[in-house]
């Protein structure tokens, strides 16, 4: 018997297209900011791994006393997106440079987190991008293809599903690679200048297990005080800590954080941790519906600043204070007034224009807010209007009063034009350096001489930083004088090929990273 196929008529297919907007239902073009072909350009655009490489100093001499290694972390995509890709999501890539005795060795490995295993595979994307959001039916259509998956056993959500591409750490002997979606990945580094990773640091067995990519370390104590967020379930916040060893303590829960929100980085004082809820919310069913991207703006919300004693047991012990219009990112430090023990300053920048927060170009400022724990009062001034952001400080005044912070100078975002120095106390700018024409570098990173002498000068070290070449395509690495005026230029180093521009670093001493 001759079965016969219904076809479908060539005027399903018109009626089809005649529907107003239906492209756009299904299918509809994806925000520049996370269109792959828009935003992985130029020095953004990703780079092979390249084995450890000798790298020769072309100008002045490395500091015989700049024994260890500089490894900064950074968004590389390992395969071509299949649709939107956040610079953020992106697959980390660890640039590292070791010095010994005057000479520097790079080295460039991706982080084998469960996702890029995964993805490397099958030379494909495998994991959904959830903060570069999904866009119509189609990219909602492929995330319920990636729920079949995981009930079908193909992807273990145990595992995680993040980049690790945003920080490292150092914490009870293990060097850490961070993104505060998932937890951190341990990192082993060799005696030729390799970057080899160990694998996922499971301290907490249980789903969507997260922690934040700025823990802070206190050089008195030894303990790293640490955080959470989940963008679902309550609580939306949890505060936790390590002690010395590396040992993880009990979780507070923070339940008078009603909402979900993003929050990327905090404070600690002597006595208290600090946290900033900003504008930007957190609308994961917006995304699994295909609505557009995981973090929202909120105009309706008030910013607020929560303040929790370091060693609470429960959230009975936080403190909130409005703060209209303070929208932080990055927290530079923060401490207890010698004058008045009630009184916590924070310094930090402000991102003024938070609703344009997917956009390459933001407006900051650098405040210094004054909050009376008794009182409630808060007071704002302005240290700075100069577009600054990723501040860093000499990391032994973690928590306490310090004088001196170093900023780039923002260009777009992680394009940083050069580096401010600023005095805190007096607010006014006592170093400067810029690359030159079209020269770019990263996070200015401030590495003390002696860091484990806290009576020497706070400012008596080194600022570091790779820097792009953006008209001849080369990059170099750059050790400036943290101490002189102009940030004067102590070492230069030729870099084998361009290093794209990424997020942030650290400086281990040669004794740190012999424990591994």
């Amino acid at each position: 018997m001759k079965i016969s196929i219904p076809t479908i008529p060539p005027s399903f297919f018109s009626a089809i297209a005649s529907v107003p907007h239906l492209t756009d239902i299904i299918d509809p073009p994806v925000h520049p900011s996370v269109d792959p072909q828009h935003v992985f350009t130029g020095n953004f655009a990703p780079v092979d791994e390249l084995n450890p490489t000798e790298c020769p100093v072309i100008e002045g001499k490395i500091p015989l006393s700049l024994n260890g290694v500089y490894i900064r972390n950074g968004p590389n995509p390992g395969h071509k997106p299949l649709r939107a890709l956040h610079f953020c999501e992106a697959d980390g890539m660890l640039h590292s440079l070791q010095f010994s005795n005057g000479r520097a060795t790079y080295c460039s490995r991706y982080v084998n987190t469960y996702k890029y295993k995964l993805e490397e595979e099958v030379a494909s994307p495998v994991i959904p991008n959830f903060l570069s959001g999904f866009y119509g039916l189609l990219d909602a259509f492929r995330f319920f293809a990636y729920l079949v998956k995981i009930i079908a056993g193909h992807i273990n959500l145990m595992n995680g599903f993040g980049v690790a591409n945003t920080s490292l750490a150092f914490i009870g002997n293990k060097l850490l690679a961070l993104y505060e979606a998932d937890l951190p990945y341990e990192i082993k580094l060799t005696e030729e200048g390799d970057i080899k990773t160990l694998g996922r640091w499971n301290i907490d067995k249980m789903l969507f297990a997260s922690f934040t990519a700025h823990p802070k370390f206190d050089m008195e104590t030894k303990e790293t005080f640490a955080f959470r967020y989940s963008p679902v379930f309550a609580p939306y916040l949890s505060f936790f800590r390590f002690d010395e060893n590396g040992v993880k303590q009990k979780e507070v829960p923070i339940l008078s954080m009603k909402k979900p929100c993003f929050i990327h980085d905090f404070a600690i004082t002597r006595r208290y941790a600090i946290f900033q809820e900003t504008q930007l919310v957190l609308s994961p069913f917006k995304v699994v519906m295909g609505g557009g991207q995981l973090v929202d703006y909120d105009p309706r919300h008030t910013p607020r600043i929560g303040i929790i004693p370091r060693y609470a047991t429960s959230d009975s012990e936080m403190k909130w204070f409005h703060v209209p219009g303070l929208n932080v990112l990055h927290a530079v430090n923060a401490w207890e007034n010698d004058d008045d023990d009630e009184e916590i300053v924070l310094v930090a920048s402000n991102v003024i224009t938070i609703e344009n927060m997917y956009d390459k170009w933001l407006t900051l400022s650098v405040e210094k807010i004054s909050i009376n724990m008794k009182t409630g009062k808060v007071v704002r001034s302005i240290l700075s209007a100069g577009n600054l952001e990723f501040g860093t400080i000499n990391t032994s005044y973690t928590g306490k009063k310090n004088r001196f912070a170093y900023f780039g100078v923002v260009d777009e975002v992680a394009k940083l034009s050069g580096i401010v120095k600023l005095d805190i106390e007096t607010g006014q700018e006592v170093g400067r350096r810029f690359y030159g024409q079209s020269c770019f570098g990263g996070e200015p990173l401030f590495v003390a001489k002696e860091a484990e002498h806290v009576e020497s000068d706070e400012d008596d070290g080194y600022v570091m930083s790779f820097v792009h070449d953006e008209k001849t395509g080369e990059s170099k690495f750059l050790v400036m004088d943290a101490k002189s005026p102009e940030l004067a230029v102590m070492a230069v180093v030729k870099l084998p090929r361009r290093v794209p521009y990424g997020f942030h670093g650290l400086f281990l001493s040669k004794e740190k990273y012999r424990y591994f």
